[in-house]
């Protein structure tokens, strides 16, 4: 089926929380609303703007609209799950749901009639920074791109880490040893691939023939996206595991260690009232 709007995404995105049980990160969420709608891996992994899908995108919208119904609700660790009243409805009026959210928000700024260009949604708001940056990756040289990584992977605790991807090394574009604990170490090779769209499968196998063998884990990083068969053949049963690290992964992870982009930090103003000094005046 053709992939529906984001109004029509609000009882399949509440029914694949009920089938989650009741909780499930947003990766989790695509999954599970994929498999319901039966959406093949190009309505899935079809560009919206940027790095973004139109499915991701408009599930954004979906999700913003059920929690400011009150079906759902989001922690600081990124997990969705269903309210006390989520818990107890498995089919929503969509009609009621934009009823009740836009005349909720109206009243400081009128919703806009075409859905797609609106920006009221953190969420959505928040992947306009990724964008920003993912689209300045984009444009450095394949390189630096692999020095990128290297700087990234040197950040997060690996250490003996090279590019060797001027070796024409099978694909693979550099190395390293990850540590657990001062006793336990992996020894890693990864792949860097700046794309605009979506890494299919084949490339997740052709990166695995390459690492046989020769590393313990493998690691892929794209500046795009991983199609379902992609991430499916990464973990697939009775072969080498592969990690995937997407372009929003990519983006958290360079804000999260301050590499090439700097967080101004905003102070939130408490307020006290001084009853004592009014009632001495």
């Amino acid at each position: 089926m053709a992939l529906p709007k984001y109004d029509g995404l609000f009882n399949p995105l509440l029914q694949a929380l009920h089938n989650l049980g009741g909780s499930a990160s947003i990766s989790e969420q695509e999954d599970e609303v994929a498999n319901i709608l039966k959406l093949t891996d190009e309505e899935v992994s079809e560009i919206h703007r940027g790095n973004r899908t139109k499915f991701s995108y408009r599930l954004a919208w979906a999700r913003n609209y059920l929690k400011r119904y009150g079906v759902i609700d989001n922690s600081s660790r990124g997990v969705w799950a269903l309210t006390a009243k989520g818990k107890q409805i498995n089919n929503l009026d969509k009609s009621e749901v934009k009823k009740v959210v836009q005349s909720f928000i109206s009243t400081s700024k009128e919703i806009p009639n075409n859905i797609e260009k609106a920006t009221d949604s953190d969420e959505l708001r928040e992947s306009e920074w990724e964008d920003d940056l993912l689209d300045v990756v984009k444009g450095i040289s394949p390189d630096a791109f692999e020095r990128l990584c290297q700087r990234l992977l040197r950040e997060s605790g690996f250490i003996q880490v090279e590019v060797t991807g001027k070796s024409n090394d099978g694909g693979i574009d550099g190395k390293g040893v990850v540590r657990i604990g001062g006793l336990l170490s992996f020894h890693v090779i990864f792949q860097c691939k700046r794309y605009q769209g979506s890494v299919s499968s084949p490339v997740v196998r052709d990166f695995r023939g390459a690492m046989v063998g020769r590393a313990d884990k493998g690691l892929l990083i794209t500046t795009g996206t991983f199609t379902k068969d992609a991430r499916i053949e990464a973990q697939r049963d009775g072969a080498p595991p592969i990690d995937l690290i997407d372009g929003e992964a990519l983006a958290q992870k360079l804000k999260e260690l301050r590499i090439g982009v700097q967080v101004k930090e905003k102070v939130v103003e408490e307020i006290f009232i001084d009853r004592a000094y009014f009632e001495s005046v």
